[in-house]
């Protein structure tokens, strides 16, 4: 039995992974084809072309690589159809995926089309649901409240929970290790994993570190990243007024998650695995004001950290364009080192809300996927 996956971004390689994982162990036969990355390579995924292409965010930032990404689509939905696929399943970066599933449906309308990351219809663009029901026929939601958005619009739809409350977490060793013996508080700079998100961050997180470090001369910034955009971290970092130790090694990511006092972070679901590990964070983030003003008049919610959205709390600071700047970004970074209590309160909420403490979700992500495909297709 052969499943072609698509991912298109890190946050969705790392769900890739987990699912792969969780169908081997269930259909031990199964093989795959599709477009992922690391992660998923390493869970035995032949890429049919670097994920990273695919990485982009924002009207305006899509543009300019309009026509590479259409050809992109046609090339990959041509690959499922030749594939020998039972399913597709395609996660997250929906521009893309829905986009390529279309294409399949229209070609075949009995291949088996399913989901991973329901779309925020609750947050923005509540019509998407329906047209996403047109080509996709079962979505994996990562958030409980998600399922009766889907099912409303017509597609099968399973809560899976999401996979950050079974990523291993540093041992207590591994994060003294990296705190050693310093006095000064340890921030977490996380500027994104999208070269577009990066460039326009990191000149602002680089002067909230040139205040906090006014503050408290001590100050240490780590700053995890990922394989796509390490060199250009790097290069924008390099000039900061205390230069970050860079982190591409997961198992020391884990640990500067655990060891950080604190963490300026973009938006994105990076906050779930900052509650995971219990360090406070404000979010900032910024991007094309095209891009922002279109995004704000079709907005449905308040806030756009899950944190605060599942734990029903807004105790998580946002800063966002016009906002994102150091004079307001600083202020609330120097209020959660004097006190993180209410926000380690919510985050212990979000990871028992997201299933913490259940069966692992990449496993029952694979349950929901085998549950679907054809009878006569799918394991006993």
């Amino acid at each position: 039995m052969k499943l072609f996956l698509i991912a298109g971004e890190p946050s969705g390689d790392r769900l890739g992974a987990a699912l792969m994982a969780g169908l081997k162990q269930l259909a031990p036969d199964v093989t795959f084809a599709g477009i992922g990355g690391p992660m998923m390579q390493a869970e035995g995924l032949e890429s049919l072309f670097p994920m990273e292409e695919l990485s982009v965010m924002g009207i305006a930032e899509v543009l300019p690589k309009y026509f590479h990404l259409k050809r992109r689509i046609a090339e990959a939905a041509r690959a499922a159809l030749e594939s020998g696929a039972v399913a597709l399943v395609t996660i997250d970066s929906p521009d893309f995926c829905l986009r390529v599933a279309g294409i399949v449906k229209a070609a075949k309308p009995a291949f088996r089309t399913i989901h991973y990351v329901a779309p925020s219809v609750w947050a923005w663009r509540p019509g998407r649901a329906a047209r996403m029901a047109r080509v996709i026929d079962h979505v994996l939601a990562l958030l409980p409240f998600e399922p009766p958005y889907m099912t409303a619009a017509g597609m099968t739809c399973d809560f899976v929970g999401h996979p950050v409350v079974a990523e291993p977490l540093a041992s207590a060793d591994e994060v003294a290790s990296l705190r050693g013996v310093g006095e000064g508080p340890i921030l977490l700079a996380l500027p994104g994993s999208r070269r577009g998100e990066v460039s326009r961050l990191a000149p602002v997180f680089g002067q909230v570190v040139g205040r906090l470090s006014a503050i408290h001369p001590g100050l240490r910034v780590l700053l995890p990243t990922v394989r796509g955009v390490a060199g250009l971290v790097r290069d924008l970092t390099a000039g900061w007024p205390v230069v970050p130790e860079i982190i591409e090694d997961a198992g020391a990511k884990r640990a500067a998650f655990g060891a950080a006092d604190v963490a300026l972070a973009a938006s994105g679901t990076v906050s779930l695995e900052l509650s995971a590990h219990g360090c406070p964070m404000v979010i900032a983030y910024d991007m094309h004001p095209l891009t922002l003003w279109l995004m704000r008049r079709a907005a449905l919610i308040d806030t756009v950290t899950l944190v605060n959205l599942v734990s029903e709390t807004r105790v998580v600071p946002e800063f966002i364009g016009p906002e994102c700047r150091p004079e307001t970004i600083t202020p609330a970074l120097e209020a959660l080192l004097r006190d993180p209590t209410p926000q380690r309160a919510a985050m212990a909420l979000t990871m028992s809300r997201l299933g913490q403490g259940g069966e692992a979700p990449g496993l029952r992500a694979a349950r929901s996927v085998l549950s679907v495909l054809p009878q006569a297709l799918a394991p006993r």
